[in-house]
């Protein structure tokens, strides 16, 4: 007879073998952070290449101030959702300095990037509507569009062909929009924009772009990759974290459309949801200043990029083949896998592991996430670790001199 607990009994069996040992992947405690970069796991001080700290801002001294200030100003939460009594000056001040910092008519801000999602999809969308989703696209993208209770179609990979074919076999009349990332956060692969909007163009459809992962590191301004790739003006709405590039906690939604106004009208993960504290968002106001202003941010970052991917194709690691911020690399075998994470780990290197369902069962990978704040010696130090580890487990392949 099925019982309501079987599921989750599955769940912690699988995490159960997942666990054996000290180190568990699916729980990994850090004890302390001894900066951007370097954290203490396990009372062992740990290289963290397995973050998504782009550009090291969560320690910058003035976010750290400007977080300080605002927890003595406005106390330590807001205790009310936007709608209610959860709308701080910060709130407003962040959703204009958005808006200018990214040349948006508006701008909207979420606790969560996951609710920015969520918010934007079940709001635009509704019954009778269509969303189409790239294969790759965010859990969350897809939990929008479920939330939302439109039809919801996959199109391949990164194709404006197959994206094209599916909104050519739509009746007409109906409401669509299309959803991509910009940077793809397991194999690091950027969209091709400037060939979906066309396609969206051409077959009147709307087009949202997840810029979760490119904020800062792409573009002349940093604006991502709809600016990249000479777009921005072209689509329809941006959604982004500040718990990457910006080093703090929540989401946002930008747009040209008047229309994004009513989104906190209708969209529950907005009017449902307590509003980010003051010092978090605070913060996150301070670092999109100094991401805006300081432009050596990013160049450092893309060294650092270059030189942890060159590093690991010379050790015989098989690195994807997109160049960018998240390095995957491929080892196959999810026993392999993990096993090379936990060796890893105990030597002092701390990265993600990816398992199915987030990859296919026989291409199980170890990500890598670079950050501006990485240096040179610690990329070094992490080569020579993976060096070591992967020559005692037989995981490099033979490399051509």
């Amino acid at each position: 007879m099925a019982d309501l607990f079987d599921k989750l009994h599955g769940v912690l069996a699988l995490a159960a073998a997942f666990d054996a040992g000290v180190e568990r992947p699916l729980e990994t405690v850090f004890e302390r952070m001894l900066g951007p970069t370097v954290a203490e796991i396990q009372g062992r001080r740990t290289l963290v290449f397995g973050s998504n700290n782009y550009f090291g801002l969560t320690f910058h001294p003035e976010v750290i101030a400007a977080a300080k200030a605002a927890l003595d100003r406005f106390g330590s939460g807001t205790t009310g959702s936007r709608s209610a009594n959860g709308t701080l000056s910060v709130h407003r001040e962040l959703e204009e300095d958005l808006a200018r910092a990214f040349g948006r008519r508006h701008a909207l801000v979420f606790t969560t990037g996951y609710q920015a999602n969520l918010g934007m999809v079940s709001g635009l969308c509704t019954a009778g509507d269509f969303v189409l989703l790239d294969n790759d696209c965010h859990a969350s993208l897809y939990d929008a569009a479920r939330l939302s209770g439109a039809t919801i179609l996959g199109f391949r990979h990164n194709s404006a062909d197959s994206l094209r074919r599916r909104l050519q076999r739509l009746p007409a009349g109906r409401n669509r929009l299309a959803v991509v990332e910009g940077l793809y956060s397991i194999q690091g692969d950027v969209a091709p924009l400037r060939e979906l909007v066309n396609a969206c163009h051409e077959e009147g459809a709307y087009l949202l772009v997840d810029e979760a992962h490119s904020i800062g590191a792409y573009g002349e301004r940093g604006r991502g990759c709809v600016e990249a790739q000479g777009v921005a003006d072209e689509v329809d709405f941006v959604v982004g974290t500040f718990s990457k590039a910006l080093g703090g906690v929540g989401g946002f939604a930008l747009s040209d459309h008047e229309a994004l106004r009513g989104i906190p009208l209708l969209a529950r993960p907005y009017v449902f949801t307590a509003s980010g504290s003051a010092a978090n968002v605070a913060g996150v106001c301070a670092a999109l200043k100094v991401l805006f202003t300081d432009r050596t941010l990013a160049p450092r970052l893309w060294r650092g990029v270059h030189r942890l991917r060159g590093g690991l194709a010379a050790l015989g690691y098989r690195v994807g083949e997109s160049v960018s911020p998240i390095v995957p690399v491929t080892i196959g075998d999810r026993d392999q896998t993990l096993r090379a994470w936990r060796a890893l780990l105990a030597a002092g290197l701390y990265v993600n592991l990816i398992l199915p369902p987030a990859c296919p069962p026989d291409s199980c990978l170890l990500r890598f996430s670079c950050s501006s704040a990485h240096t040179d010696a610690e990329v070094d130090e992490a080569l020579d670790i993976l060096g070591k580890v992967g020559a005692e487990l037989g995981i490099l392949q033979k490399t051509e001199r």
